[in-house]
């Protein structure tokens, strides 16, 4: 079977880091190394990270330079680029994975050998709140999954529905080729994971497995609930077109598309050497 490179982003999570850790070195399947990416934190969860990898060499830290915070989108694009396997698979620093995740998701890589992004369903747990307020989304999720035939093309249905079909990055295992080239600058921060997928669901047979392989901690300091926009009244619409649909006030309406068309028409990064105007790279 083939090399899985597990990608970590950890961000003052040192309470719940060592479990995430410890979930992934209990894999049934060996042939694995974990990238963990500290972004700037201020606990201490780098020390924690630090005593894994100095005893398991598949496990390895990896910081931005100077210890800066650089968001969630330049982290994932750290661990990305410092991963070796065919296989990269996503592990949010306050979930887990169950002890066989990577042995079933590569046994259907192997059967279904066209497949470029694998995904699960995901086991919620910690406040019940929370989870409560999931239930009519899942619900909508599983009606629409199940009326398909995988491994397929998820291109319509991302396009047609409102909701993530994939709701969190730590369901996903992709192939490492396709995670280059991506456009990881989403306008709507936690909407990233959608926005990566979204790129992908035109040209990449995907594969759904309703088993429940990774948990997905629920708690109202995560990522998603500190960062996000009202998810009831903006979301994204047709990557492929370039079009971005918004049922929201109209001001943040016309600072968003400002924003997006902005950068579809110039987008410099100096620090890269790299300009894009109207669509078109330049580096030097």
């Amino acid at each position: 079977m083939a090399k899985v490179s597990i990608v970590t982003a950890s961000y003052n999570y040192e309470n719940y880091i060592k479990e995430t850790i410890e979930s992934v070195i209990a894999q049934t399947f060996e042939d694995w190394e974990m990238i963990v990416v500290d972004d700037g934190s201020k606990d201490n969860s780098v020390e924690v990270i630090k005593s894994y990898a100095a005893k398991d060499e598949r496990i390895k830290l990896v910081q931005h330079e100077n210890g800066v915070n650089r968001g969630l989108a330049e982290t994932l694009k750290a661990g990305i680029d410092h991963a070796s396997g065919e296989w990269v698979a996503f592990v949010e620093s306050d979930d887990t994975l169950k002890p066989d995740y990577l042995e079933k998701k590569l046994a259907v890589a192997e059967k279904n050998p066209e497949v470029g992004l694998i995904f699960n369903a995901p086991d919620m747990f910690g406040d019940q709140d929370v989870i409560g307020k999931y239930g009519k989304y899942f619900d909508h999720q599983q009606s629409i999954l199940h009326k398909l035939t995988f491994p397929c093309n998820l291109h319509k249905s991302f396009q047609k529905e409102k909701i993530n079909l994939i709701p969190t990055f730590s369901v996903v295992m992709v192939r490492r080729e396709l995670m280059d080239g991506l456009d990881y600058d989403c306008p709507i921060r936690p909407y990233l994971d959608k926005f990566l997928w979204w790129q992908l669901a035109s040209e990449v047979m995907m594969y759904y497995c309703p088993e429940k392989l990774s948990n997905w901690r629920m708690h109202k300091s995560s990522y998603v609930n500190k960062t996000r926009y009202d998810r009831k009244n903006i979301f994204l619409m047709d990557f492929k077109r370039n079009q971005f649909l918004y049922n929201d006030c109209w001001f943040r309406k016309a600072m968003l598309y400002c924003k997006y068309y902005r950068q579809s028409i110039l987008r410099i990064k100096l620090k890269d050497r790299f300009i894009c105007l109207f669509g078109i790279q330049i580096k030097w």
